[in-house]
């Protein structure tokens, strides 16, 4: 059923989206592309599963609880390794090469903390209730996922585009120094950059998690790689483009299942990604960004 299908791609794409917002974030602001999201949102969903298990938070705190932890990952990510390189002046290469060894070892880490099977959440945690019309059914686990990442998009957006702290991140975007001169406490910024992508990270995490009831430490790796086709679908750095991208592939996958073949729905997805680069290949909504001194 088609109209089963769409709701199903809309769930699936808005978490898309929501990581992707993330990855972009980190784009646009400092430059450069961290490999270790994958890993960070990774770990958004068992901060979420700890929370609810050990300490046991009711989910909706459960899932701003994780996001601060994820948030306080990026943010050390960024003290430890990104400001380092930023300071000597690095090329774009040696940021992405440092976050793929921060993956590794958060991966590790928490393989070593939870082993490498997959955890489920709490019987009773995740939602079951359901709303139907005639063969079409829509849980409220589907309808929280959508509604939290079109809320947190949403967010940032209006951020982005309306207020004092969204034109100092546009100008940093433009120009570090130029920022800088105007007064703009560009490492400050830097750091809430990194804080709120991680965040961001952290929430998507928790929303898959719950959608599929199943945590892994290598959960991460694949939604790296559909990060990095969502922001190159939508405009390297576009926050518009990263929303739509998301929604895309999610839509591309789910029906890609549904009329054609589980098993090529990664490839009907980078097929179709692969085409839309050929006529456009600074992506949907963007164009060729250069970063200025």
């Amino acid at each position: 059923m088609l109209e089963q299908q769409l709701i199903n791609a809309l769930s699936l794409g808005s978490v898309y989206a929501l990581f992707a917002l993330g990855f972009t974030l980190v784009f646009g602001v400092l430059g450069v592309i961290n490999l270790s999201h994958g890993a960070i949102f990774m770990l958004g969903s068992y901060a979420a599963l700890l929370f609810v298990d050990k300490l046991a938070l009711p989910l909706w705190a459960a899932l701003i609880a994780a996001m601060l932890v994820t948030g306080f990952i990026g943010l050390i990510v960024d003290y430890l390794v990104l400001r380092p390189l930023r300071a000597r002046n690095a090329p774009h290469l040696s940021p992405m090469i440092a976050t793929i060894g921060v993956a590794i070892m958060l991966t590790n880490v928490a393989q070593g903390i939870f082993g490498a099977e997959n955890k489920r959440f709490p019987v009773g945690i995740i939602p079951e209730e359901s709303f139907g019309w005639g063969n079409l059914h829509i849980t409220a686990l589907q309808v929280g996922i959508v509604v939290i990442s079109f809320l947190l998009m949403i967010l940032l957006l209006v951020v982005m585009r309306r207020t004092q702290l969204g034109r100092a991140l546009r100008a940093i975007a433009e120009s570090p120094k130029a920022a800088y001169l105007l007064g703009i406490n560009v490492e400050g910024l830097f750091y809430l950059t990194s804080f709120a992508a991680a965040a961001f990270g952290g929430a998507a995490g928790v929303l898959v998690g719950l959608s599929f009831n199943a945590i892994s430490p290598f959960m991460g790796q694949p939604m790296l790689h559909k990060g990095i086709a969502v922001i190159i679908l939508g405009g390297m750095g576009d926050i518009r483009g990263a929303m739509i991208g998301g929604l895309f592939l999610g839509f591309a996958e789910v029906l890609s299942v549904a009329y054609v073949s589980s098993d090529l729905r990664d490839a009907v997805a980078f097929g179709l990604l692969f085409l839309i680069l050929l006529v456009r290949p600074s992506g949907m909504f963007g164009k060729v960004l250069e970063r200025k001194a």
